[in-house]
């Protein structure tokens, strides 16, 4: 189903809003352990809700992207998305990568997945659409083959400021230190509307910018329709969005924190 992105966003931020008055009660769990409960798949060249080939499954509490039931990757792209948006929150969860990529998926998704936000809502996207259009808390692991820092920033779609100049390179790297693949690792995503992100991981900052913001020339990803269907150039909320791109990952304990909206503090 279509929809417009600026109805969606008045709708889910309704939503948000509802979660802020509650803030103060902590971290509340996003995962319940057992079941997809709270999130929706969307595959590319499947249907919205279709979990294609058991992609996402839960086992001893730990949400899975499996490809035990693939007979090949053949450019199905997945994202599990939250059923809400959000706008002001920390989000904490714990990533762990199992095992080879798909022999067929892109050589880059060698030991990288991440969590997208600010995402357009999954019921925007268009049937084949790989990616949405989207921030991403890049994961990675060490392939052995020199520096490869967790916790980088991809921007399908989107553009960011670090330090008041406009970015548009598709990666911005992180100072996180390279991590072995069999590792648990637990990272934060902080995010402050349209002002500011931060990034840490294992408890460290790694990065921050500012000004998260929708791409006119349609970079990486076109943002033209939604740009037409009236969403703004500003990021200020959207959904989250666990990869499943050809690696098979596991994520564990996935909490997120309400934060006030109001002017961006350094929490350094």
């Amino acid at each position: 189903m279509r929809c417009s992105y600026f109805a969606l966003g008045a709708l889910f931020l309704s939503h948000f809003t509802l979660a802020a008055d509650e803030q103060e009660a902590g971290w509340v769990s996003l995962f319940n352990g057992k079941d997809l409960t709270g999130w929706t798949p969307k595959i590319a060249g499947h249907p919205l809700g279709s979990n294609a080939h058991n992609t996402f499954v839960v086992e001893d509490g730990i949400l899975k992207a499996s490809y035990k039931d693939y007979e090949k990757f053949d450019n199905q792209f997945g994202h599990l998305y939250s059923n809400l948006a959000y706008s002001h929150y920390i989000l904490r969860l714990e990533y762990r990568f199992d095992g080879p990529m798909m022999a067929d998926a892109p050589h880059y998704v060698n030991l990288n997945s991440g969590v997208m936000f600010h995402s357009q809502p999954p019921q925007s996207m268009s049937l084949e659409q790989s990616f949405p259009v989207s921030l991403e808390f890049q994961f990675l692991a060490d392939e052995g083959k020199g520096k490869r820092p967790t916790g980088n920033v991809c921007t399908p779609g989107t553009n960011i400021e670090v330090e008041g100049e406009l970015v548009t390179d598709h990666i911005v790297q992180s100072s996180a230190e390279n991590l072995a693949p069999e590792e648990w690792v637990t990272i934060e995503l902080e995010v402050h509307g349209s002002e500011e992100v931060i990034h840490r991981v294992n408890g460290k900052e790694v990065l921050r910018y500012q000004a998260p913001q929708l791409d006119p020339k349609g970079h990486v990803v076109s943002t033209k329709e939604l740009l037409e269907k009236g969403a703004p150039i500003e990021l200020g909320f959207g959904h989250l969005a666990l990869q499943a791109e050809g690696q098979p990952i596991w994520f564990r304990n996935i909490e997120l924190k309400p934060l006030p909206q109001q002017t961006t503090q350094n929490t350094q």
